[in-house]
């Protein structure tokens, strides 16, 4: 990335791989900016729209911001019958904005040879309530929303292997807006999140610990893991992001002996619109999954905080 002359009303930008960026407007209030569009994930246009809604919203909320308005990006086919299936992805990605209360304000797109879809959202925060990626303090609880493996399923679907369950299983997750655990987390009071989206569970968990200069520990066995993962894995249905995200995460993560390959791929998977990985103090960790669980939100304490001991991740099949 380019260095940029310092703005000192620029609170957060790129340095710590964060969900969004954040420009301070008065002492009470700032802007919340992302950007995300990509190829269809499920086969249904309809839901990839509203997929693609989720998955952009979702870096406004995992900072902790109230998303007010979308701007559509598209690269489409000029075809006919894509020029009609664009209209599903449209409407898909449209009303989902509308049951979560964003305004879509407009949109650009361009020809391409395959469909891609997106928003850019913006959203408000108080400058003093943000939830950065970069805050994780050392004795924090590690909590987990949603399930991990959609794009393990994804990749399932493509090849026509996904069982039925396994695929609604997907959908189901990657649909839920995480808005409601959002504002649980504001409520509560959290000292950082971050959505988990690409770079799957570890390469977001890697941003995190090395923003705040922390380890981080996890607990497969605390971990929740979408149906049929492991059955399509040993069938060698995966992405390539499994071996990209390797590569991001280098050397900076050990496993225990007993985690196996397959449960590393899990966790490595790219994400579609997946959930909150939130950092909270450990006096607020019970009530916060409470919380959560009580309102209806999958949740799980997945690991901890410790001081920084040379590794920024470890993995181990149990904790304690």
């Amino acid at each position: 990335m380019p260095k940029l002359p310092p703005n000192p009303n620029l609170l957060v930008g790129f340095s710590t791989a964060d969900d969004a960026g954040v420009y301070k407007l008065t002492d009470e209030l700032a802007l919340v900016q992302t950007v995300d569009f990509f190829t269809p994930v499920v086969d249904d246009p309809y839901l990839f729209g509203q997929i693609a809604a989720v998955n952009a919203l979702s870096d406004v909320w995992a900072m902790g911001g109230k998303a007010l308005t979308a701007l559509a990006i598209a690269g489409l086919p000029l075809a006919d019958a894509e020029l009609s299936v664009f209209g599903e992805v449209a409407r898909g990605g449209a009303e989902m904005l509308a049951s979560v209360g964003v305004s879509l304000v407009g949109g650009h797109t361009v020809e391409d040879k395959e469909l891609k879809f997106g928003y850019a959202i913006t959203g408000i925060i108080h400058p003093e309530k943000i939830v950065a990626n970069s805050n994780a303090k050392a004795g924090d609880k590690l909590i987990l929303t949603k399930s991990l493996g959609t794009g393990i399923i994804s990749s399932g679907i493509k090849f026509e292997r996904a069982s039925n369950e396994a695929r609604q299983a997907a959908i189901k997750a990657m649909t839920e807006p995480n808005k409601l655990a959002s504002e649980i987390m504001q409520e509560i009071g959290v000292n950082a999140a971050t959505d988990i989206t690409g770079f799957g569970l570890l390469g977001h968990a890697y941003e995190m610990a090395k923003g705040s200069q922390v380890t981080l520990q996890l607990a497969t066995n605390k971990i929740s893991i979408m149906p049929q993962v492991f059955e399509l894995l040993a069938e060698k249905i995966m992405t390539k992001g499994d071996r990209n995200n390797r590569k991001y995460v280098g050397d900076t993560i050990t496993f225990a002996p007993d985690v196996l390959p397959a449960m590393q791929s899990v966790l490595f998977d790219p994400q579609t619109a997946g959930g909150l990985l939130i950092s909270v103090a450990t006096e607020k960790s019970n009530l916060l999954l409470d919380k959560l669980l009580s309102s209806g939100v999958q949740a799980s304490e997945v690991g901890q905080v410790l001081t920084y001991n040379g590794k920024f991740l470890e993995v181990f099949s149990q904790i304690g």
